[in-house]
């Protein structure tokens, strides 16, 4: 039997012997865990079915068709960052415990790099954390990060040897989101919606067990899961993303020159970025993914930002008009009605987008130093203890 005839087969045993209009989301989704569904380029027994990657698209569509739950809809960050990370770079034990939970909706995650002295600059930061027997005790401070008021797990990444330079003294963890010692503060945005956060973390205990990777490759594990991140954003989408709003808004709405020629432009724009994302996902491996998905970060972003901006000027007073800036507590129901913000709502957020998942002009630091092969920029701190570098 082909791969393709295989996950197809796989699909349709799924919907004959769990109907999704008679059965529960929960138990849905472990059926399809089970069945090699959930991520089918994962190994068998753990969601997958060693399969190519591509096609996963095969079971996104059918079960969508079919009216089924979706496991990654509600847990983005652990489905497509968190679990091709833990599959890199975790051992057995680890996979199984944490990948069911995950895709069924027991435990969401989060994404615990930021630091407000270490943002652009992740290999910076200043967290540390300090071997105690089979423990780690963890002190420090994270910010921006997404969705951490209702998550189980974070991706924690902490120095442990500042005596190493910078890149190689970090160390890849699991955090139990309600240990001891973990404080979770919402940052309320320009929307009135708190979806970001800020961790401290005191005198946190994290076991040795849910250390991922070796110590002090914490590094390298963390690029696997921004390299994840930035595919993330170039997903291949199916609804309706800002650029064919504003082409329906353009129809609907008198127009001039000016809003016609950035109609054109955008357009066109919209899509070479469909183009460059059908090609990331013919030339991905199960591997880590390719320059593709900072192509795609970079110029997603910017897109976004520019649709949205013409959308709302294709609007023109109406646009002005916001329904309320009271603050919105980030729960499970503001999570199940991110898609159906209005334009003006979508605006605002946008606005994040060339700053989240990597900065704009990181995004091209890392295409000109790794794609074009242009001389990286000089660093004096390179080599370096992390312990002698001046900060502040």
């Amino acid at each position: 039997m082909s791969e393709i005839d295989l996950v197809r087969a796989g699909i349709e045993g799924l919907l004959r012997d769990h109907p999704p209009a008679t059965t529960a989301r929960r138990e849905f989704l472990a059926a399809q865990y089970d069945a090699g569904l959930a991520w089918v380029h994962f190994p068998v027994g753990l969601g997958g079915l060693g399969v190519a990657p591509q096609l996963q698209r095969e079971v996104v569509v059918r079960l969508a068709e079919a009216g089924a739950p979706d496991g990654a809809a509600t847990n983005r960050l652990g489905y497509a960052m968190g679990a091709p990370t833990l599959v890199a770079w975790g051992e057995r034990v680890q996979q199984e415990r944490y990948l069911r939970p995950l895709f069924v909706g027991d435990e969401r995650w989060c994404q615990l790099f930021s630091e407000p002295g270490a943002g652009s600059d992740l290999a910076g930061l200043t967290t540390r954390a300090v071997r105690d027997g089979d423990d780690w005790i963890v002190d420090g401070q994270k910010v921006w990060s997404s969705m951490a008021t209702i998550s189980d797990v974070g991706m924690l990444v902490v120095r442990t040897d500042p005596e190493l330079p910078k890149h190689q003294g970090l160390t890849y963890f699991l955090l139990d989101m309600r240990s001891p010692g973990v404080d979770v503060r919402p940052l309320r945005q320009m929307t009135g919606e708190a979806e970001f956060n800020e961790v401290y973390l005191t005198g946190v205990r994290v076991p040795d067990a849910a250390r991922i990777g070796a110590p002090g490759a914490g590094w390298k594990v963390a690029m696997t899961t921004l390299m994840e991140e930035r595919v993330l954003f170039n997903r291949q989408r199916d609804e309706k993303g800002p650029a064919e709003l504003a082409l329906e808004l353009y129809h609907r709405r008198e127009r001039d020159a000016e809003l016609r020629t950035r109609m054109i432009e955008l357009w066109v724009r919209a899509r070479v970025q469909r183009l460059n994302t059908v090609r990331a996902a013919a030339n991905r491996t199960a591997g880590i993914p390719g320059p593709e998905g900072s192509i795609g970060k970079l110029v997603y972003a910017e897109l976004n930002q520019d649709a949205l901006e013409l959308c709302l000027d294709l609007l023109g007073d109406e646009s002005l008009l916001y329904d309320s800036y009271e603050p919105v507590a980030y729960t499970e129901a503001a999570l199940a009605a991110q898609g159906e913000s209005d334009l003006r709502r979508r605006f605002l957020r946008s606005r994040a987008q060339t700053i989240e998942g990597g900065t704009s002009e990181i995004m091209r630091t890392i295409l000109a130093d790794r794609v074009l092969g242009l001389p990286p920029e000089p660093r004096g701190d390179k080599h370096l203890p992390f312990s002698r570098i001046p900060r502040g």
